[in-house]
């Protein structure tokens, strides 16, 4: 009895995730309909990849200032 326990448990765990999957796809197909507001819950914005960290990092922040301070050093005019 145990083992058919089991495998039920087993079958239903990987029908719960199946079904998982399938809401998620109708979801992202759904977000592809102009207009259309999709809602995802947190677990499923990251599966999807909401989340992905793209930001600069502090090193390479610190480094893009320099161009604006050749944009804002006085008397470096040309025209004149």
């Amino acid at each position: 009895m145990t083992t058919q326990t089991n495998d039920n448990l087993e079958q239903s765990t990987f029908d719960d995730q199946a079904n998982a999957a399938e809401a998620l796809r109708e979801k992202l197909d759904d977000a592809m309909t102009p207009g259309y507001q999709t809602e995802f819950d947190p677990d499923e914005a990251e599966t999807v990849g909401a989340f992905v960290e793209d930001a600069l990092s502090e090193e390479d922040a610190a480094e893009s200032d320099a161009d604006l301070v050749d944009a804002t050093v006085p008397g470096d005019d040309k025209e004149g």
